[in-house]
């Protein structure tokens, strides 16, 4: 796990002042590789690689990186773990390779020198991404492993091609001078992250999951980042995969079942358990984590670490249940009780973690526990990924209902979702389903309300994401709707958006930038490649039932825990962050929304703002996820320090000035009414 970075020139190429900056590219990444840090370059080919390193496998010498290949033809700067390289590395063995180390990275290279490249990333089972430099062709490869676990970010500069693990990276570039993308802003403000598709920057794009670049440097001569991006190939298709694993499905018994992923779940975790390094896991109580934890100390002989956050607020702490889990399990466990005051003293940093807005409030939570994992291990296990294959989400369990309710007449749809936004009826049920937090109830009522009214699979999508719980939150601005292969059912399309979409924006973006920002590697096995292709081959009903979701993986975990312990709601890492926002956080937050200061970086409408914060003080009851929203916004606008320069705001983007309307949830938080010149 590693922080990597690299320069393409255009002919000419010989700059070494400006292949030079790859260093400095590196030292803004120090966070993500605090043990070593290195770069390559070819003068002559325009080209520079950075690495800076966080040690895992291999602490030697030969582990360091940039790697060039034993015959000399690849040079490599790589961030991430292949899981499966001792198997690798047995085959290239018996094929004549002598290798130096033990690295998982000197079996890549080899593995790209013997296989191909496309052949040898076939074989990889792992998170990774990659800048590949082919010194015979002349070819700079980058690539971004199946679901976009690691992150690449690529740009142009002054006519050179530049990529790095982090936008904070690119500000070491004396030509970056970045503008924003309005479309982004809107769905932070909409979804609570930006979508892997668009970037903040409009000069920068992320490389897709599964996607590889490949190009030379006669090609930057009349290059943009649109041209780029039309460059971008798949090597792994998610729509390929799902389409064929649901083309043919397994019939198989529940329990033949059962066992098959039971065997394939302990080797992922098995796998992951490989390190030089102390290792422990995130421990929360719920069915995912649980299930790693269980896995792990199965193939441990002695007791696994694991820690959890825990709240002091009522309805959202957790760590009993893990606590009580850890106990069952015999592992050595560490809880941290967070306060409002802990909250407060991360909060001012998250721009700087973050790089671009970032709305989703379990950064927080997920940014101290591996702080905390970290003053005892430098590898964490999570749980993350079990949501997406096995169908955790409640949008998951209210799409098996909504297919059956798409069946009514127009009219009582309509009639049923007007029932359900009655605030008092989501109090009604909030009390006889036993959930503690009316927010929690509400928000999933109102949700329920526009899924039930959607036009279609992207629209139903679109409502089960968003934010605000009023359904006049505002349409994405100009955002991609995407198209989804044919899938069997409702809950399909929807687990395939998730896979595509919530994972590599919202979930995988978390536990990077958390886990990177205090030096700590994340592996995550319910997201092994053929975990998850596996669960693309399941039928529906053996990941729903009964109203509720991950049927399958609750009879593996079965094996080694009692109902008791895990069948429970299930909560996430959610935050009191209403009750923050009224409470300890009120004055901070009233201060990033004062007019004055929305006026000055002339991005949110500070009536609208104003407005909308109001309507949350009289009635918190929505959890305050859309002033988080706006608040992130704002302090990424405050606090960056990656942008010395006021922002750039381009014209075209932004959508006209209009009467304000009733302010509700997000709905007034998007518009850019009072820019002023080059704010």
């Amino acid at each position: 796990m590693c922080g990597i970075a690299g320069i393409l020139l255009a002919p000419p190429a010989a700059d070494p002042d400006r292949l030079a900056c790859a260093t400095a590219m590196g030292q803004r990444m120090l966070h993500r590789g605090p043990d070593s840090g290195g770069v390559w370059a070819d003068p002559d080919a325009g080209l520079a690689l950075a690495h800076r390193r966080l040690a895992i496998v291999d602490l030697s010498p030969t582990g360091h990186q940039p790697m060039a290949s034993s015959s000399g033809r690849f040079v490599m700067t790589f961030n991430g773990e292949i899981y499966n390289f001792r198997d690798l590395r047995a085959d290239l063995e018996a094929n004549g390779v002598v290798f130096r180390g033990h690295s998982d990275s000197e079996v890549m290279l080899e593995a790209f020198d013997r296989l191909g490249i496309d052949a040898a990333l076939q074989r990889f089972a792992g998170m990774f991404a990659l800048g590949l430099w082919d010194r015979s062709s002349r070819t700079l490869h980058l690539v971004r492993d199946r679901v976009g676990k690691k992150p690449m970010h690529i740009a142009m500069v002054d006519g050179a091609l530049v990529f790095a693990s982090e936008l904070k990276a690119f500000r070491a570039l004396p030509g970056f001078r970045p503008t924003i993308d309005q479309r982004a802003i809107a769905m932070v403000l909409r979804q609570g992250w930006v979508p892997d598709d668009l970037c903040v920057w409009r000069e920068v794009i992320k490389l897709p999951p599964g996607g590889i670049l490949s190009l030379q440097a006669d090609e930057l001569r009349h290059a943009d980042i649109t041209s780029l991006q039309s460059k971008v190939r798949r090597w792994w298709s998610p729509e390929e995969m799902a389409a064929t694993r649901q083309g043919s499905l397994l019939t198989a018994d529940a329990p033949t079942l059962e066992r098959e992923l039971h065997e394939l779940l302990l080797t992922a975790v098995g796998e992951r358990m490989l390190a030089d390094v102390p290792l422990g896991a995130f421990l929360s109580g719920g069915i995912d984590s649980a299930t790693v934890v269980a896995l792990m100390q199965a193939q441990s002989t002695r007791p696994v670490r694991t820690f959890t956050i825990g709240f002091t607020e009522a309805g959202f702490d957790e760590a009993a249940q893990a606590e009580s889990v850890a106990r069952y399990l015999g592992t050595d466990h560490i809880t941290f009780p967070v306060t409002a005051a802990e909250a407060r003293e991360v909060i001012p940093g998250l721009p700087q973690i973050w790089d671009e807005p970032f709305a989703d409030e379990s950064q927080i939570p997920t940014f101290l526990v591996s702080r905390l994992a970290r003053q005892h291990v430098t590898v964490a296990l999570s749980g993350d990924g079990g949501d997406e294959s096995f169908g955790g989400y409640a949008r998951h369990a209210a799409a098996m209902a909504l297919q059956r309710a798409r069946r009514l007449p127009q009219w009582a749809r309509n009639a049923g979702a007007r029932l359900v936004r009655d605030r008092r009826m989501a109090r009604l049920i909030a009390g006889r389903s036993g959930e503690a937090r009316c927010d929690v109830m509400a928000s999933r009522l109102y949700k329920l309300a526009g899924a039930l009214t959607a036009s279609d699979e992207e629209a139903l999508y679109q409502q089960f994401l968003g934010l605000a719980i009023d359904p006049l939150a505002p349409e994405p601005v100009d955002y991609p709707r995407s198209h989804p292969p044919k899938l069997a059912d409702l809950p399909s399309q929807i687990m395939y958006r998730d896979t595509v979409r919530y994972l590599p924006g919202d979930i995988l973006v978390k536990l990077d930038r958390a886990s990177m920002a205090v030096g700590l590697e994340a592996r995550s096995p319910l997201l092994d490649h053929r975990v998850i292709e596996f669960a693309w081959r399941l039928p529906t009903a053996m990941k729903l039932r009964e109203g509720k979701g991950k049927w399958l993986l609750r009879q593996v975990l079965r094996r080694y825990l009692p109902d008791a312990l895990f069948e429970r709601p299930k909560h996430g890492f959610d935050l009191p962050i209403g009750p923050w926002l009224i409470g300890p956080l009120r004055d901070w937050a009233e201060d990033l929304l004062s007019a004055q200061r929305l006026r000055d970086q002339g991005v949110l409408d500070p009536v609208r703002v104003g407005a909308c914060w109001q309507r949350f003080l009289a009635d918190p009851s929505d959890g305050g996820h859309a002033i988080w929203a706006a608040l992130m916004v704002a302090s990424w606008l405050s606090e960056r320090p990656d942008q010395p320069d006021p922002p750039t705001m381009r014209r075209d983007l932004v959508p006209p000035a209009a009467a304000a309307p009733e302010a509700s949830g997000a709905a007034g938080l998007t518009l850019a009414a009072n820019l002023s010149s080059g704010a």
